[in-house]
């Protein structure tokens, strides 16, 4: 689908390798010139994230959530802003600085905004995140986000299915057993209207997410 290559487009930088952070400037890379009709510049805009034009449909897919139970993203997500994170709990740097900024942000928000937003984080690593270690890992934050997991398959199916650059693993030198995954370092926010018109990437600290939050909570689009 053209969004979904508009997003890789756009996104193709934005990756993290366990504790090491390609961002397009590293390992003899070029960084890619913007496609036109997207911009993730923070002037002009009221919004501190990326702004994406025309915005990115919210995707379908099933998944697992910590209890075992079926998670149907598109139903379970209906009239709520929805975060969606792809990343793993072994994520020595960025999974748990988003995760962090997310929670402090959401933890300050006035009684009943917060509780209009939902937090889903999907593992990319589920042979090590078992469900029980995904649930522990994300009370740690705060226990109403979700946690997803399912066959790597399935998980792979879904990040397609979302735009996201499927992950990758690259064993660490001098294991022989352990291993880094790749994962897209960014988190997708769609707004009640099922569509991202807003993406924030590594970089984007916790003022930047209290500021932004309570506007994609009242947002409506229908001025822009």
């Amino acid at each position: 689908m053209a969004y979904q290559m508009k997003l890789r487009f756009l996104f193709a930088g934005f990756v993290v390798l366990g504790s090491l952070r390609v961002d397009g400037e590293g390992l003899g890379a070029q960084r890619p010139e913007k496609a036109p009709e997207q911009s993730a510049a923070r002037s002009g805009s009221q919004y501190r994230g990326g702004l994406v034009t025309p915005p990115l449909p919210k995707p379908r897919f099933t998944l697992t959530d910590t209890s075992g139970a079926p998670f149907d993203f598109w139903a379970k997500t209906q009239g709520s802003v929805t975060l969606l994170f792809f990343g793993y709990t072994r994520c020595p740097d960025e999974c748990p600085l988003h995760m962090a900024n997310v929670a402090q942000s959401l933890q300050q928000l006035p009684t009943g905004l917060g509780d209009q937003v939902k937090f889903v984080f999907v593992t990319t690593d589920p042979a090590r995140d078992s469900p029980k270690a995904l649930r522990a890992w994300l009370n740690g934050f705060d226990k109403r986000f979700v946690g997803l997991t399912g066959s790597e398959a399935a998980i792979e199916a879904a990040q397609k299915t979302t735009g996201v650059p499927p992950a990758t693993k690259t064993m660490r030198p001098g294991s022989g057993v352990d291993y880094a995954v790749g994962h897209a370092n960014f988190v997708l926010a769609y707004t009640k209207d099922n569509l991202a018109h807003v993406i924030y990437p590594g970089g984007i600290t916790r003022q930047d997410w209290a500021h932004d939050l309570p506007q994609l909570v009242k947002e409506t689009w229908s001025s822009r």
